[in-house]
């Protein structure tokens, strides 16, 4: 049995919200037939693209073969769908955010949901009132290369580290022959 999941993605014309949430995420669950669940069920995402230039979101459906589209924010929340995701301008977030939970929305997001810890609590008791789950995506907290980057610095085997800046793409390779539990 197979369960639709509506999914309001707003910003996925920037290069995160289409490849590493679009593109990576949604679309491949997609592709694998959904997400079983323990009871059986399949859960399928079922995304609607939103943005403000109606060109370009309908270029990235069309690219992408997702069906459902529109530069109409308040028609989508409007609808059935269950999940608001955003990954636009972090400047427009909490605006966006407390409209998605004011219309019943579960939110999901990319860092950072607000602009100040008052501003993140705000939302937080919005949501708890509201009946709805909000998310943040910290999807880089638990990935195996940044386990295996706090390992090394753990383990001494760097020295003391003064600075670190790191790129995520899917292109790192670690040495598969160095002791390290994945």
């Amino acid at each position: 049995m197979n369960r639709r999941i509506g999914i309001i993605m707003h910003g996925v014309t920037g290069r995160m919200g289409m490849n590493q949430h679009l593109v990576r995420s949604i679309l491949e669950i997609r592709k694998q037939g959904g997400v079983a669940l323990k009871d059986g069920t399949r859960l399928m995402p079922d995304p609607i693209l939103v943005g403000r230039n109606a060109a370009k979101v309908e270029e990235l459906a069309r690219k992408h073969g997702v069906e459902r589209w529109t530069s109409d924010l308040d028609a989508a929340l409007r609808s059935e769908d269950e999940i608001f995701f955003d990954a636009a301008s972090t400047q427009l977030r909490p605006k966006l955010l407390k409209r998605a939970i004011a219309a019943g929305k579960h939110v999901y997001c990319e860092k950072p949901m607000a602009n100040s810890a008052r501003e993140s609590r705000a939302m937080m008791e919005a949501a708890e009132k509201a009946g709805v789950i909000t998310l943040v995506g910290f999807n880089y907290l638990c990935s195996p290369i940044q386990a295996f980057a706090k390992e090394l610095i753990e383990r001494g085997d760097l020295g003391e580290v003064f600075h670190f800046r790191g790129t995520f793409d899917n292109d790192y390779m670690v040495d598969p022959s160095y002791p390290f539990t994945w």
